[in-house]
């Protein structure tokens, strides 16, 4: 069963661009994992600040192995301190959705 997440980060202002441009490499990396089917920067329309991603894995193995790659490791241990408060991270399941 797929694993759908929704994660949002809201950085301390001197870190917006760090981050963005942190995320645009995870984008990649994450992206080539064997498990994940969908992983989508977005941010908010109004301009407040944030970014949210999107991300959907092949099951819960897959979400596991990304949170165990080296990639991710890597990223939270860089910015963690650039948060205003931890990650907050959906952990969701399908009910009705397209395919």
């Amino acid at each position: 069963m797929s694993i759908y997440l929704f994660a949002s980060l809201i950085p301390k202002p001197e870190h917006a661009a760090g981050l963005e441009k942190e995320l645009q490499v995870m984008i990649e990396a994450t992206r080539a994992e064997p498990g994940n089917l969908r992983y989508d920067l977005l941010r908010e329309a109004d301009g407040k600040p944030g970014f949210h991603l999107y991300e959907i894995y092949v099951d819960a193995d897959a979400v596991q192995a990304h949170r165990d790659s080296p990639h991710y490791v890597a990223f939270r241990a860089k910015i963690d301190s650039w948060l205003v408060g931890p990650p907050d991270i959906k952990v969701l399941i399908g009910v009705d959705v397209a395919r």
